[in-house]
């Protein structure tokens, strides 16, 4: 997806990210489960004009043949894999 034609660069579309992020964290609060913090961030990015696409699935091939399948939560604007995750709290492992 050419970015551009949203007025997107690569650092402004992970700024975006994490801004329509907060934004829902702050005004879902803390607690719920993964799928609806996925859902209203659908609804931020749509509300900001940032394109994105939820749980586009994508063949795994390992030396020609096909393993598996990933399907991430979201890609916005064509390059950013998006994975939303629920936690305790922030440790190293998320840090690292």
């Amino acid at each position: 997806m050419n970015t551009d034609e949203h007025g997107l660069t690569s650092g402004s579309v992970t700024h975006a990210i994490i801004g329509s992020a907060m934004e829902v964290l702050n005004t879902l609060g803390h607690g719920i489960w993964e799928k609806p913090y996925e859902n209203a961030l659908t609804v931020e990015l749509k509300l900001r004009g940032i394109p994105y696409e939820q749980q586009p699935r994508y063949e795994v091939i390992y030396k020609g043949v096909m393993v598996g399948e990933y399907v991430p939560d979201l890609i916005v604007a064509g390059e950013v894999v998006v994975d939303a995750k629920v936690i305790e709290c922030i440790t190293d492992h998320e840090l690292g």
